[in-house]
């Protein structure tokens, strides 16, 4: 591969949201098309410029249908050489990213948008009921699990009974997740006590209202294109370094191990792809669908070791001014959480790396991890990016 082809990221946006509803009312490729344009502008580019796409339509949360990028690209008049219509849930845009990374270094394409979209909160679309009892899902369904909390309070009950985990532990990261949305405009939540996160309600046991994430509208856009192209660009590019992804069943009674998350596999190959260690990463952005699926991946990581997260995020570590702070505008938890979050951990660690995260700016951004995860801790992908000089 030529040095000139090496994938970079130019252009990031996001749907504003006015009390965790998109305001004013558009539909779901309404959004897209928005979002993709203000990426692409950021970049310099327009939509004539773009010949990869990558969208998904996963559990009918993008509400684009079975063909997303076949609705998306007739929706906006293009016709693109590359597509991926990966769907793994939440991870499967860590996954767009790797791809479009790779098909922008093989010359399939030279301008990728991963795009996404939701209205869930306006459409009071999510669900608890679980899906229909056919295929694999016979032998969870019919027991009345809840779906998806039921199937992480079972991960989060096991690692309470391997590790002494408490309910103290898992509060504790949606309290860092708080701090952090209070710091960021436009943020679904601000800030809150530990004694009102202890006092939340319980949804599933031992999961309670505020171990859950946010159910809220949303979109997002990423650009990439390639080194040499960026250099003419006004954006600051952002490298793809390493990727890696891993999937293990769909559902939870499925898992090979619920105290412990494949993330330190894909990130173990985004890692040593981008030729470094946790110990070199400055920005952690991981999915908060849950405060289990946090301390889960702060394990898998190599943050913490087995059993180690729980008191890690009691002390504030996780949280502005902490010892490693993650989720840096407050995460699926209490910034927003759109059916799927994964674009977000992506956008968020593009504007760390550029410096732009106003308030919340870390005081080092060389490089950055992004882990993704989908379905019930089903999928995972990781995508390691550092400043492109």
């Amino acid at each position: 591969m030529k040095s000139g082809r090496a994938a970079v990221i130019v252009g990031v946006a996001e749907a504003p949201l006015t009390g965790s509803i998109i305001s004013p009312a558009r539909t779901v490729l309404q959004i897209q098309a928005q979002t993709g344009a203000k990426a692409l502008a950021e970049a310099g580019l327009g939509w004539g410029d773009v010949d990869g796409l990558a969208t998904t339509g996963a559990w009918g949360m993008s509400g684009v249908g079975q063909w997303p990028t076949l609705t998306l690209a007739e929706y906006l008049r293009i016709s693109p050489e590359w597509t991926d219509s990966t769907a793994l849930g939440g991870s499967s845009f860590e996954l767009h990213l790797a791809h479009a990374a790779a098909a922008i270094e093989r010359g399939e394409c030279d301008v990728a948008v991963i795009t996404y979209a939701s209205t869930q909160r306006s459409q009071r679309s999510r669900s608890l009921g679980g899906r229909p009892p056919e295929l694999t899902a016979q032998y969870e369904t019919i027991w009345g699990l809840l779906s998806p909390v039921g199937s992480y309070a079972l991960a989060a009950r096991r690692h309470m009974h391997e590790f002494g985990t408490t309910l103290e532990h898992l509060a504790s990261v949606a309290v860092s997740a708080h701090q952090w949305a209070e710091l960021t405009p436009g943020a679904s939540t601000g800030a809150i006590t530990l004694e009102q996160a202890m006092a939340s309600e319980a949804v599933s046991d031992p999961l309670r209202k505020i171990d859950c994430c946010l159910v809220t509208d949303g979109g997002g856009a990423v650009v990439l294109t390639t080194a040499e192209r960026a250099r003419d660009l006004p954006a600051t590019p952002v490298a793809v370094a390493g990727a890696g992804s891993v999937i293990t069943h769909q559902f939870i009674s499925q898992m090979p191990n619920l105290a412990q998350s494949t993330a330190g596999e894909s990130a173990g190959r985004a890692l040593a792809r981008a030729g470094l260690s946790i110990s070199d990463i400055d920005v952690v952005e991981v999915y908060d669908s849950f405060t289990i699926s946090v301390l889960l991946a702060l394990e898998a990581l190599g943050i913490c070791g087995p059993g180690e997260s729980g008191p890690f995020a009691a002390s504030g570590a996780l949280g502005p001014g902490g010892a490693r702070p993650i989720n840096t505008n407050g995460g699926g938890l209490a910034h927003s959480h759109p059916g799927m979050y994964g674009i977000f951990l992506l956008i968020e660690a593009v504007r760390q790396l550029r410096g732009e995260a106003g308030a919340r700016q870390l005081s080092r951004a060389e490089t950055a991890i992004v882990n993704g995860t989908g379905g019930v801790l089903s999928s995972n992908g990781t995508v390691v990016l550092t400043h492109a000089r």
